[in-house]
């Protein structure tokens, strides 16, 4: 009987401790929501990739906790609804302990006020600029690793102004909250400058035309037409902006960044036309990643927050090892604590290093591949813009502006 009883307790020892090994190496779930399809598609898939290679970095070395980071990939498709759904499917069916996403603001704040403030989980994103995310009561869980608006709109008009030299320009922009935004702050410090902004048109995805929205782009001959849009609209709004007789300039917001618009529009007619984007001044450090990203999924596509969603992966991890669990609430509680400055400064070239001084006790302070990860009390970053022109259909860096918070 008590050989029965001891053989039996062993067994279930056994499975007990077979369990918890079981467990305690299954993957940390990082949810990621980006557009793969809709309005910002083109964005979408090198995004993802940053959101991998990150994973593969802390995997390499040597995971969190004794575990690897899994990022769980779910489409936005760049619409509201469709990315509340695919945030709770994160949140109660995949169980991830944190988020990074959405790319569109109009996209972000409905994920957040919705799903990721009500569950307390952290929502990083890594390319959604309204100011409306900074004045959100979200009890800290919404950040974001791009600068916001109020910080492009004063580098692009320096662009403007002083790289181009115009005196009169139209903006179009999308009708959303990024687009709306932008443009007010953008006219503002245009005019700021000393400049005229002939007329603010908005626009709407899908229309059957929008041949209104050209017209009124070029009337009062602006000499040139500012886009605040994103690349599949856009790119319809500026060839029949062309196609009214249009001889003037273009501008770029970061939305504009993508060859596709080159190639859709035309490469003559977008030729020296300037745009800017966040970008890390820091050549050393976006060259590596450039290499980095290479090695790993072939040449990266000169398009935005490839850097940025790499660097909210790598935060969140950073925050688990600090925090000793992986939860949310170690995410929550930790995320300034490997982000903010004071601390041993460490990046992405060494992350065996920042887990080793964690485990060790010590204060880390990450310096992100897209530029300073240094978090206000907002949730926010500074800003440093990457001034890019079209040239023969490519997309070419020209300098870099940063601009104080």
């Amino acid at each position: 009987m008590k050989k029965g009883i001891l053989s039996l307790f062993v067994v279930v020892s056994c499975i007990v401790l077979f369990a918890f090994s079981t467990m305690a190496a299954e993957p940390i779930k990082i949810g990621s929501l980006v557009s793969t399809t809709g309005d910002l598609a083109a964005y979408g898939p090198p995004v993802n990739n940053g959101a991998l290679l990150a994973a593969d970095d802390i995997n390499a070395a040597g995971g969190v906790l004794g575990r690897k980071i899994e990022i769980i990939l779910r489409d936005t498709q760049t619409n509201p609804t469709a990315a509340v759904d695919a945030a709770k499917k994160l949140v109660d069916i995949d169980k991830v302990v944190a988020i990074t996403g959405a790319l569109s603001s109009g996209v972000t704040i409905p994920v957040a006020t919705s799903v990721s403030i009500p569950s307390k989980v952290v929502q990083i994103s890594p390319a959604s600029t309204s100011e409306k995310i900074t004045t959100l009561d979200d009890s800290d869980y919404i950040f974001r690793t791009v600068p916001m608006d109020a910080l492009q709109a004063p580098a692009l008009a320096q662009v403007m102004s002083k790289e181009k030299h115009y005196k009169k320009v139209s903006i179009v922009y999308v009708n959303n909250d990024y687009g709306e935004g932008l443009a007010k702050g953008l006219k503002a410090a245009f005019e700021k400058m000393g400049g005229q902004v002939t007329a603010l048109i908005p626009y709407n995805k899908k229309q059957a035309s929008y041949r209104g929205e050209a017209q009124k782009a070029i009337d009062g001959n602006p000499q040139a037409v500012v886009m605040i849009a994103y690349p599949q609209f856009g790119a319809v709004i500026m060839r029949q902006i062309v196609e009214l007789g249009f001889k003037g300039g273009f501008v770029y917001a970061d939305g504009m960044k993508a060859p596709e618009v080159a190639k859709n529009v035309g490469d003559k007619y977008v030729e020296n036309t300037y745009g800017t984007a966040p970008g890390n001044p820091n050549k050393q450090m976006a060259t590596w990643f450039q290499n980095h990203y290479n090695a790993k999924f072939g040449e990266m596509p000169p398009k935005p927050y490839i850097d940025t969603e790499y660097d909210a992966v790598v935060l969140i991890a950073l925050a688990i090892a600090k925090g000793g669990a992986a939860t949310t609430e170690a995410v929550h509680k930790n995320l300034r604590a490997v982000a903010d400055p004071p601390g041993v400064k460490v990046d992405a070239r060494n992350l065996k290093k920042a887990l080793k001084l964690i485990k060790e006790g010590k204060n880390i302070n990450y310096e992100g591949v897209s530029g300073s990860c240094d978090f206000d009390k907002y949730g926010d970053v500074p800003g440093s813009y990457e001034v890019w022109k079209f040239s023969h259909g490519k997309i070419k860096t020209v300098k870099y502006i940063t601009i104080g918070m």
